[in-house]
């Protein structure tokens, strides 16, 4: 049986490999695309050689990592000698078989690289290789004059093995779907529907056009998640099949049944399917038994592989004095992207039935990003219920609640606002309150606190902004991400 050579291996490093021609970058296609907000964290942790750790970059397909890889690579050669850094996807049929270590073999001959040489390497897509851990583990064990960045597309298998076998060598990095202030930025209409404003050490934001807002919201809706999609009319008018196909698909039918051995796929597809037309509403194990017919067991396997793909994310529900149930039967269920839906059940407008779920997935989507996500819950009881509620990781105490309305009517009818109230009441909450509506701001003082009615659109963009500032202002500080609360 014909086995592949070493010397086509080289090749395929070479063509890989473009800078290491004389005079050569990385491809247009790449270089012309926006850097991500968290390209500044991603590229100081790159750059950090005191501490022998690989990077580890997580994320769901199609948010940009390998192209976030491509400008780190851009930024390196103008510091260091381009024969010096090495990428590849592990995705590439001619590496299957091969090591890591085989592989960083064939490089080091190819240029005489030492062990002690100042060498970046990225190996694109790792969890394909089997016991990608161990080996990356040995290499940065051999290696520690190397920094090694691996990324992947399934997010929770990743952490789980670098956490079992790479600890103390491996430093985890998420690159979620867009941010809605990434989506404004990219299209270059930020500082054009936005304005900021700065009291009392408080900072709001405002639309300068809430229904051009609106609009562009609508659209990130529809397809903004994606940063390709935002920038190719074709994408746009055909993301069922790019979305849907490209990205979805290749999870249910490729990651997962790879990754955890699911040998019924159809009926993987078929709860997907359940769970991300009931985005941002409550679901049970026993509906979605009967209405996607997988039984209960297997039920519970599958949503932790959907969570493990970053697809979608459950939470908890809590009571009207904020305490969690022993026996969690219920939970609501997010779509990790709203773009997602729009792809496999059609685009929405402004009117659509699906515009309040979708509007409350998309303020989850935000705060995804804050690393706050485990402490989000939502509250439902006899007579009454918030959206989403953030409690405190010491005292379990709300610190914070929000409902999310698509409607402008709610602000001029407070009184449906009852079981906000009692749970504001209950719970003594402080600060403030948010309501968000269509279009409408006002403000509503209660006895204690107020409630604070802000346009959909606005509240997305604020809660990305604050998490995204706040997370820069860590990195300066050099502090861990993980301290970070967002307000």
């Amino acid at each position: 049986m014909l086995q592949v050579s070493e010397k086509e291996v080289k090749n395929r490093l070479w063509f890989d490999n473009p800078w290491w021609e004389e005079g050569e970058k990385i491809e247009e296609r790449f270089a012309k695309l926006p850097r991500r907000a968290y390209f500044g964290r991603f590229y100081s942790l790159l750059s950090e050689r005191s501490i022998n750790r690989a990077i580890i970059l997580m994320g769901p397909r199609r948010v940009g990592k390998t192209v976030m890889v491509y400008h780190a690579i851009d930024r390196l050669l103008q510091e260091q000698n381009a024969k010096s850094i090495l990428y590849l996807s592990l995705e590439t049929p001619i590496y299957t078989g091969l090591s890591l270590e085989k592989i960083l073999n064939l490089f080091l001959d190819e240029f005489g690289h030492k062990r002690t040489s100042r060498l970046t390497i990225f190996f694109d897509e790792i969890q394909y290789l089997r016991d990608w851990e161990v080996h990356l583990k040995s290499l940065v064990d051999s290696f520690p004059s190397f920094k090694f960045i691996a990324t992947g597309s399934a997010a929770a298998a990743l952490r789980l093995k670098s956490r079992e076998s790479g600890a103390g060598r491996f430093t985890e990095f998420m690159l979620p779907p867009l941010t809605f202030v990434e989506y404004l930025s990219f299209i270059n209409r930020e500082d054009e529907l936005i304005t900021r404003n700065e009291t009392n050490n408080e900072v709001t934001f405002r639309a300068t056009n809430i229904e051009q807002l609106n609009e562009e919201f609508i659209n990130y809706l529809n397809y903004g998640g994606y940063p390709e999609a935002v920038f190719s009319d074709i994408i746009r008018s055909d993301s069922s099949r790019y979305i849907k196909s490209d990205i979805v698909d290749k999870v249910l039918l490729r990651d997962l049944p790879s990754l955890y051995g699911v040998s019924d796929i159809q009926e993987l597809n078929r709860l997907f399917t359940t769970l991300a037309y009931n985005t941002g509403n409550e679901v049970t194990l026993e509906a979605l038994s009967q209405s996607s017919g997988v039984a209960k067991n297997t039920l519970k396997r599958y949503l932790e592989y959907l969570e493990a793909a970053f697809l979608i994310k459950r939470i908890n529900r809590i009571d009207e004095n904020a305490k969690r149930f022993t026996r969690t039967t219920s939970f609501k269920v997010y779509l990790t992207n709203p773009s997602m839906r729009a792809a496999l059940f059609g685009y929405v407008n402004t009117d659509s039935e699906a515009m309040g779920a979708l509007a409350e997935t998309a303020i989850y989507s935000q705060l995804f990003h804050g690393d706050v996500s485990e402490q989000i819950y939502y509250a439902r009881w006899k007579k009454g219920e918030v959206d989403m509620v953030m409690l405190n990781p010491l005292t379990q105490k709300p610190k914070w609640c929000i409902e999310v309305k698509w409607s402008d009517r709610i602000a001029s009818n407070p009184g449906e606002l009852e079981g906000l109230m009692q749970f504001i009441g209950d719970n003594n909450l402080r600060f403030d309150t948010k309501v968000t509506t269509k279009t409408r701001s006002s403000l509503l003082a209660l006895a204690s606190t107020s409630i604070r009615f802000v346009p959909t659109s606005i509240e997305t963009y604020s809660l990305a902004k604050n998490i995204l500032e706040t997370k820069d202002a860590m990195r300066l500080l050099e502090l861990p991400i993980s301290q970070i609360e967002i307000f």
